[in-house]
């Protein structure tokens, strides 16, 4: 089974938290590799209105990132932001010692933030 566990919500666009999170995972000696931008995707759904707000011009986001370190990995992290604010979370299978160190040190290197509300 795999666990969605979201950590981090921010007072930012979902750019500004993409942008900051790949910095300190990058500074962290982390590799990351962006799989997914909702936005993206969209552009091939022209008619389709967002579930939140209910129009065709959606800010939303939500992009999805590889996060691997040395031999462990890969986990997956989710930012998912509406408007101003953006929530982090992180997936691993629950069963796997290895990838619950690595979300450990996912959540000590994105936690440092000052604005952060973390969530667990």
């Amino acid at each position: 089974m795999t666990v969605l566990l979201p950590f981090i919500a921010l007072d930012q666009t979902c750019n500004e938290a993409q942008m900051w999170a790949v910095q300190e995972l990058t500074r962290a000696g982390f590799r990351v590799v962006q799989t997914f931008d909702l936005q993206v995707a969209r552009l091939a759904h022209p008619d389709c209105s967002c579930p939140n707000h209910g129009t065709e011009e959606c800010n939303c986001q939500m992009v999805v990132f590889l996060i691997y370190q040395e031999k462990n990995g890969p986990a997956t992290l989710v930012i998912h932001g509406q408007e101003a604010n953006s929530w982090l979370s992180l997936m691993i299978p629950e069963d796997r010692l290895a990838y619950q160190r690595l979300a450990a040190d996912i959540q000590q290197a994105l936690g440092k933030y000052g604005n952060a509300v973390t969530l667990s």
